[in-house]
């Protein structure tokens, strides 16, 4: 009897905890649902349009960070953006010995507390048009609007635009861009 009950108990564990994510407010990214109640890692290895990223993620031993409490702002490129970067940029980057540089680049792309678009657009205007963040690498990244996007410039001039925005994850948000940042 006791196995009995706790199959059933078991069962009845998953059916209501399939149910709570199942009722989450996803985003689709990259053709998978990204679930608000999973870290930036968790949700990011189920896009297919980011599976340059979490290699990189994985390459510049940045996996537990991401996976922290945070929050975290990410601005995730996909793998498109990367493809657009000078041929052997990616491969030199994965390398071992390259090891720091990459965990620059990337955490080039993360700005330390959780700000969604509503508040990123609502700073540009209050900011006369054009805010600045500090990223987690310690550079700057600037944002302003051009029509409805958001668009983000780095340190060289490069301009990528949000393409996907508010992400929600248990530790931050994602906005998906369409260009590589480079400090």
């Amino acid at each position: 009897m006791k196995k009995v009950f706790k199959s059933v108990f078991a069962l009845a564990l998953a059916v209501v905890t399939t149910a709570g994510i199942a009722q989450e407010k996803t985003v689709m990214v990259g053709g998978a649902a990204m679930y608000p109640s999973k870290n930036i890692v968790e949700n990011a290895v189920n896009s297919k349009d980011h599976t340059t990223l979490v290699a990189a993620v994985k390459a510049a031993g940045l996996v537990e960070t991401l996976q922290s409490a945070g929050p975290f702002t990410v601005f995730a490129p996909v793998n498109d953006a990367f493809a657009k970067l000078p041929a052997g940029t990616v491969e030199t980057l994965l390398k071992p010995e390259n090891k720091a540089k990459l965990a620059g680049v990337l955490t080039y792309h993360v700005v330390a507390g959780k700000i969604n678009s509503g508040d990123l657009v609502k700073l540009i205007k209050e900011n006369g048009g054009t805010f600045t963040a500090k990223t987690v690498a310690g550079g700057e990244l600037q944002f302003t609007l051009k029509g409805k996007n958001v668009l983000v410039k780095d340190a060289n001039g490069g301009v990528a635009t949000v393409t996907i925005a508010d992400v929600n994850q248990s530790n931050g948000v994602i906005h998906v861009i369409n260009k590589v940042l480079l400090p």
